[in-house]
């Protein structure tokens, strides 16, 4: 059966948390405050916070910086994932990825669907990996932010998590979650 196994040690991971917008500010990040306080009641430890506006060189040459430090094993990302204008993350982290997560867009459609019903299929949202590092791409609202978190996110980030976790494929968990 799935679930967490109270048994294993649990390991925090290292994660950093950017909002692409052109018009949010830390006060005004609702987004990026759901899931910074998401990450630290789970018992994980954020690494790095930024907002950068919806531009493919600012996005790129953050996500290059957060890449670069080996202590940033997960990067969250909010917003620029419709298909307004300015909604630029897929055309700027999609080339930067070794791996996609296929299973991360279809867990969170069906997710968003008990929430914000068909409007779920205008969102861009996907996972993969940079370098070693996994990003996952979520829409701007809060309640995408708690749908990609609760019961998804939260379960997959811990090491505890039966039949198996991502903290198994990052490199210094490789032999504790194996």
């Amino acid at each position: 059966m799935p679930g967490i196994d109270p048994s294993l040690p649990f390991h925090p991971l290292g994660m950093a948390v950017l909002t692409i917008s052109d018009t949010r500010t830390i006060e005004t990040d609702v987004s990026g405050a759901v899931l910074t306080e998401r990450l630290a009641a789970a018992g994980h430890v954020l690494m790095g916070r930024a907002i950068v506006p919806d531009d493919i060189d600012a996005i790129r040459g953050q996500l290059r910086s957060w890449q670069a430090d080996p202590a940033i094993e997960i990067i969250l990302t909010t917003g620029g994932t419709g298909f307004s204008p300015r909604d630029n993350t897929p055309e700027a982290v999609k080339p930067l990825l070794r791996r996609e997560m296929d299973g991360f867009p279809v867990a969170f459609h069906q997710k968003s669907l008990q929430t914000v019903g068909v409007a779920s299929m205008q969102s861009r949202a996907f996972a993969g990996q940079i370098g070693d590092a996994f990003i996952f791409c979520i829409p701007g609202s809060p309640g995408a932010c708690r749908d990609a978190w609760d019961g998804l996110l939260e379960l997959e980030f811990d090491s505890r998590h039966k039949p198996c976790s991502i903290a198994g494929a990052l490199p210094r968990l490789r032999e504790v979650c194996a």
